[in-house]
This record gives C-alpha cells, structure tokens and sequence, in this order.
C-alpha cells in the first residue's frame, strides 16, 4: 500500500527486495568463494611443484610426468593433491618440520597419521617462504599458514645487524602505519626481540604491557601475549621473530613451541639467503645506512686506531663539520680520553687543531667531496692537553664509503709520544726527576731539573750527599733528616727545603726520593724528584694572612654586635614593670634580634612630662649594629629634652627632624610621637613615616586615620600633620614598630590585617594582650621589635 509516496510494510514480513538486488549478492558470494579458491591454489602451487621435483627424482622421469602422477595418486587415494603434495614432501624431508608435526599429533590424537592439517599448514609456510620474493611475503605466508591457527595475529622478522641493531625485515597483521614506525631498532633499545638476541634463547611473554617493553604492535595489542624466537642457521643468530596474540597468552604444549621454533628456523633461513627486506630497504636512505654499518664493521677489523665520520650539515644544508659515529676498539685518544668520551661529538669540536694542522680537516673534506683516498705518512697529529699541544707523528689513511669517511692513523713511534707527554706533565706541575748510582756515583737529569736548579743543560748534577751545600741554612735539619733515611736507614723519604739558586733566587723546594736495593740489602741507585712548590708555599701563607685578618675583623664585628645589644638593652631591657601614670596603665615589651649582627635602633619612650602630660612615642632608626643602637639614643633623648617645652607631638616632630638632619651623620628614622592629656582624656599625636596606632575599643581593632608626616633626616624643613583621638573607658591604644608585623612575601597591608585579628582576641590583662601579639606575631624578618600598650581604665 502507498500512503502520501511512503513505502509501507507489514508487520512480521521482511521488505520485499528488487529481483536485482539478489542476483547481485549471489554473485559477489561466488565470486569471493573463486577468490579463496584461487588464493589457497595459489598458494599451494610452491608445495605441489617441491612434491613433483621428489617424484621426479624418485620416479626418474620429466616434470609433466611427475605431475599427472600426482593427480592419479591424488585422485585414487582420495585427498587433494595439495594434502598428497604435503605428505610426499613430509616423508621425504624427515626434517625438523616432520619431527613438530609428528609430535604434534601425537600429543593430541595419541596416534601417528600419515598426513594431517598441521602438516599440511607447515609444509605450505615452507614452501610460501622458498618462493617469497622479500621476506615481508614471509611474514604473511607464515601467519597466514602457520600461525593464524594457533591464535596468533600478527607476526614481524627482524634482521640482526653487525652493530646489535635491529632492521624490520617483514611484518603482517599489524596497522598500516606500524611498520613505519618500527623500521629500525637502534643498538641498546630493549625490546623483546632484543633481549633474545643478547640471550640466545626463546622468550614467552605472557602480556607485553606487563613487561614495560616497547615493541612493534604495542598499540594494537597492548595487552596481548608475545614470543620471540631468536632466528639462526649453522650457529650464527640472523634474526629474530616475533609473534603476536591479542589476548594474554596462556602457558602452550611443548608442541607448540618445537612448531614456533621450526619456523623460526624457516625465517633464518630466509634471512641467511640475502631475501630483500620489502619494510626496511626501500630507498637510498637505506642503501646509505647499510653502507655505514659496513664502514663500521671495516672499522672494528683493523689493527690501527680508526674513526667513523659522517657529514654534519649546517641549516642552509652545506658541509660544516664531520660527527664521529664510531671509534673502533683500536683507537686511542691523544687527550686520554676514553672512546665514548668522542663517540657523537663533531670532528673539530673534538679535536680543534685539525682545523689548520697540515689541513687535515681540509684532506678529508676534499676525500668526502671526490672519493679520492687520501694517504700520507709523517703528518703530525696535534692534540689539547690542559691547553697545551702534544705533536706526535702518524701515517694518514682517508677513504670514503658511500656517505661515510674512514680515518685511519697510525702512531710511529709510541714510547716517544708518552715520553712527550710525560715531559710536559713535568714542565707544568714544574717536576724534575733524577737517578743516582751507588755503586758508580752517576748522577741523571733530565732536562726539566736543570731549569728548576738555575744550571745550564751541560753542568754537572748536583748529587744528594751535597744538597746541603745548595739548601739555606735554616732548613739544614729538614735536609739532614731527609739525606740519613733515604742514604743510610734505606727508607723512601722527602722534605721541603728552600733551594739557593747560582742567579741568587731563593726557590722553595721539595724533593721526593725512594732507595733501590739489591737482594740483600745493599743500596744500588737512588730516584727521585724535585717539585718547585713556591707558588703553593706563597699561596699558602697569603691564606694564612687572609684567614688571620678574617678571624681579626670577625672578632671586631662580634665585639661591636655585642655592644651594640648591651647598649640597647640597657636603655630598653627586654622585660620592663609596667607603669601607672595620670590614670593610664601603660606596658612595654621588648624583643631583640636573635642575631647579634641584626640589632637594630628600635625604641620606645613613656615619660610624665612638666606639664603633667604623658609623652607616649616608639621609632625605628634605619640599620643596623652599634651605630643604630647609638643614634637611636640620640634621637631618644633629644625628644625627651624637647618634649619639655610643652610643644605639640608636630611641632616636636619637626624639631626632630631638624637634629636627624643636621646634627648627626645622616641619620633616618621612623617614629610616632603622642602626648596625653589626662583631663581631657585626649590623646595628640603625630607620625614620620611610622605605622599609625591601633585603637582596641570593645571587640574591634583599627588603626587610626593616617596622618602626613615624612620620615626623619630627609629633608631639613619637614612639616607634619597633627590629629587626636578621644580616649574612652577600657580604650587600647598599641603602638609599635615594623618588627612585629614586617614580612618578605606579604604586603604591608596583609601584614598589619594579621595584627589587627591578633589584637581582636581578649585577655584578661594588657601584659597578656602585648604577649600574645608577641607569640603569634608572622613577623619573619628578625628585626627588633618595640611594642607599648595604653590602656585606659
């Protein structure tokens, strides 16, 4: 039925389809079912041909007769011909491939058929491997063939390389971009089938992400089983392969792994016969890699110290320098330095002589560019040793290999090159060495010694038994000491002695010798050395007279820090009783620096003046150490002086200033001035460049409103702002200085809200309230710290 040009079906019935639509799909299924038919003979045909070679040799007769052979036999026993093939080839080889599948069999059934799937699968994977034409159509003969049936569903064969790499040799069953990924394996990159290369054995892993190894696959089945089967042929490892599962693999039958390990044997095989690789070489890249491995391999069969170079181009893509991409097990450094000390570093970086020595750098440039072999003898190679060159002469040998450069030198005469070395070393730690004979009395020198002693190179050796005649007379007993344990006790000595040169130069020396003695004994020469050690002697008494000034001017400093806190303590002890004055209540508390160097000009004044009012004030004198402590008390006590006239907390302020600014050494200080008047219960003040007071009233704290007033001793001629607060019953008034709120990773103003919620908090008195802005004071720069507390009752 049709309804508004909808297509209606009824319920139970599937839709009815065009007549075209089915004889299409019966069309795709045969064509896909003479697909599978033509893949499986194509895939047999290999086995069928290797049974018709056995029958023509066992029948002597052409190959086209052998064939139709086969078909009869095929036909009367009722198998295929590919199964026939199988069990003609299998009786024939009795190899390992019939042994597994024997064993297989047997295992499961308990008999011994004649011809069976797994013989059938494995022969079919030998004989996809004989005809591949590159190993990867050995990767996919084998999986599908032979491994697909025991569950697995991927497999790789690696190639081993001369240098422990691996090369991805043939992959099937992973994702399309894995292989890509997983071309080339670099020497000492554990993975799975790296490990069984260094083993020589078989390894099952029962779940790879459990193993924490990388390896190819690993995304497409991370946690999925593996095994590695080290691949090799007459005692020689080629390879290896890996196969994996994707699910975690269970224990298998020894069956199965002699099956594994056949076709491992396979894939040796196919490695061994120089099969081309269809992943890894596939470009001039790898035409250039394996021609490196070769020019490394060329490289360890040498007797002669050899270098691997490769160019190293600058960003514009031109030759700048050569890297050492290896250094054979032959080569010696000139520096002393160890083969991986150079391994990857750049040529010139390594050794910047090369640059203009001959034009060794430009030789193997030119060999690089022309593929000319370069070769010469008697060039000298110079090395840096501590910034001095050791020359030693060698033969050159340079030649290229595709991309690659071959250095070879060959060192002329080795003793001599170390009896170079060891001259310099002895020029410049500024040793000379000698031997006497004591049976002859010849004294040897060599040449460093002669310099050390101010003597021309043709004079004669000074021997020990006169090395007192050359030593200053104060050191006569060092020497003597020295000469009777080395010439008459026979025992290995040394001293220091100042050495009185024929130039008149007084050098300060050390002599170092040990006896030779002969079996019994008896003394037969004499070896030693001489050090001018008169830059360490000078050395160390410039320390000397260092660390005495230091200990001195530490001793100064501890002696000012320490009267710097006694004055200060002893204006403001730390602990003081508090004070009745005119109706207020007034406490102070102290707190010194901890360290003595830190002690500051803090301090606090509350005095009952003439007038019979109450002066109240706390300043900070800028610094530190005794002339901190000193010009606080000057300005403490010029304000109490001032304070006498009965002037107002801005006027005195001002006159402050004045003295800060003329009559001291460029003193600056902060401070808040206040004077209370008792009958009015009015409290004036006025600030320089100080925190105003907090105010406590109730359960509340807030400072008062700011006030202008600039610090003292800047300017001359400063004026500043005068305010009042009007006190009342149970009033707190604190005033204190930047010690107790100063902090290095707080703002002034986070600071001084931490204060005002610490003063917030009752107390039963106004000590306990000021030791409890103490104790939980955030302060953290150890500065001292005056706090008053007023408190109107």
């Amino acid at each position: 039925m049709s309804d508004g040009g909808r297509n209606t079906t009824t319920p139970g019935r599937e839709p009815a389809q065009p007549p075209g639509v089915g004889r299409l799909a019966r069309t795709v299924e045969r064509l896909r079912r003479e697909l599978e038919r033509a893949e499986q003979a194509a895939e047999g045909r290999a086995l069928i041909e290797l049974a018709t070679g056995v029958l023509v040799e066992r029948l002597q007769c052409g190959p086209a007769q052998a064939a139709r052979q086969l078909e009869d036999l095929a036909a009367g026993s009722g198998r295929t011909p590919l199964e026939l093939a199988a069990e003609i080839v299998d009786q024939a080889a009795q190899d390992q491939l019939t042994e597994v599948a024997q064993e297989f069999l047997a295992g499961a059934t308990g008999r011994n058929p004649g011809v069976s799937p797994i013989t059938l699968r494995l022969r079919t994977a030998e004989a996809g491997t004989l005809a591949a034409d590159d190993t990867q159509a050995v990767a996919e003969s084998l999986l599908q063939h032979a491994l697909a049936p025991l569950g697995a569903t991927a497999v790789a064969v690696w190639s081993a390389g001369p240098d422990a790499s691996l090369s991805l040799a043939g992959a099937a069953g992973f994702s399309a971009d894995e292989p890509a990924r997983w071309r080339y394996v670099p020497p000492g990159v554990a993975t799975p089938a790296r490990r069984v290369l260094g083993d020589r054995r078989t390894a099952w892993y029962p779940s790879l992400s459990r193993t924490g190894l990388p390896s190819i696959g690993q995304r497409d089945f991370p946690d999925g089983g593996r095994v590695a089967v080290p691949a090799g042929t007459g005692g020689r490892l080629l390879g290896v392969l890996e196969i994996c599962w994707p699910d975690e693999l269970e224990p298998q039958p020894a069956r199965v792994e002699r099956q594994i390990e056949a076709l491992a044997e396979l894939c040796a095989h196919t490695l061994d016969r120089g099969v081309p690789s269809a992943v890894l070489l596939s470009g001039p890249q790898d035409q250039a890699q394996r021609q490196m491995q070769e020019l490394v391999v060329l490289a360890d069969g040498l007797h002669d110290p050899a270098l691997v170079l490769r160019p190293h181009l600058d960003a514009d893509g031109l030759l700048a320098d050569f890297r050492i991409q290896h250094a054979n097990a032959r080569f010696v450094d000139p520096a002393g330095r160890p083969r991986g000390a150079v391994h990857g570093r750049l040529f010139l970086e390594t050794y910047p002589m090369a640059a203009d020595q001959g034009g060794l750098l430009e030789k193997i440039e030119r060999v690089h560019a022309t593929g000319e072999p370069f070769r010469t003898e008697g060039v000298t190679l110079t090395a840096l040793v501590g910034q001095v060159p050791l020359p030693g002469p060698a033969d050159i040998s340079i030649s290229r290999l595709g991309d690659g450069v071959l250095l070879i030198w060959r060192v002329e005469d080795e003793s001599a090159q170390l009896a170079r070395l060891l001259q310099h070393a002895q020029r410049l730690v500024r040793i000379g060495g000698f031997e006497e004979n004591a049976l002859t009395g010849k004294v040897t020198w060599n040449d460093q010694l002669f310099l050390l002693f101010g003597l021309e190179p043709d004079a004669d050796p000074v021997p020990l038994r006169l090395l007192l005649e050359h030593a200053h007379p104060d050191d006569d007993a060092a020497v003597g000491r020295f000469l009777r344990a080395v010439l008459h006790h026979h025992r290995a000595a040394s001293a220091d002695f100042r050495l009185r040169r024929p130039d008149g130069i007084t050098r300060h020396m050390r002599v170092v010798a040990e006896p030779v003695l002969d079996t019994e004994g008896g003394l037969l020469s004499v070896r030693g050395a001489y050090q001018d050690i008169s830059a360490q002697h000078w050395t160390e008494v410039a320390l000397a007279v260092t660390r005495d000034r230091l200990a001195h001017t530490e001793q100064q400093a501890a002696e000012r820090n320490r009267l710097a806190r006694q004055l200060q303590e002893a204006i403001m002890p730390p602990t003081r009783r508090p004070m009745d004055a005119l109706g207020l209540h007034i406490a102070t508390r102290y707190r010194p620096a901890e360290e003595d160097h830190m002690v500051g000009g803090d301090w606090y004044d509350a005095v009952v003046l003439p007038s019979k009012q109450v002066l109240i004030c706390v300043g900070d004198v800028a610094g530190h150490g005794i002339e901190a402590a000193t010009d606080m008390v000057v300005l403490r006590n010029a304000l109490r002086g001032l304070a006498t006239t009965g002037a107002g907390p801005a006027q005195l302020l001002a006159w402050l200033n004045q003295v800060a600014h003329h009559l001291t050494d460029n003193v600056t200080a902060t401070t808040v001035c206040a004077l209370y008047d008792p009958d009015a219960r009015v409290l004036r003040w006025a600030r320089a460049g100080h925190l105003p007071p907090v105010l406590v009233r109730g359960e509340r704290a807030r400072p008062l409103p700011m006030v202008d007033g600039l610090l003292l001793g800047v300017i001359a001629d400063a004026e500043y702002e005068e305010a009042e607060v009007q006190l009342e019953p149970d009033d707190i008034l604190l005033m204190f200085t930047d010690g107790l709120i100063e902090r290095r990773d707080s703002s002034p103003h986070e600071s001084l809200q931490h204060l005002l919620t610490t003063a917030q908090v009752p107390a039963a008195t106004l000590e306990q309230r000021l030791d409890h802005l103490l104790t939980h004071s955030n302060a953290d720069t150890d500065d001292d710290t005056c706090l008053v507390g007023i408190h109107l009752p």
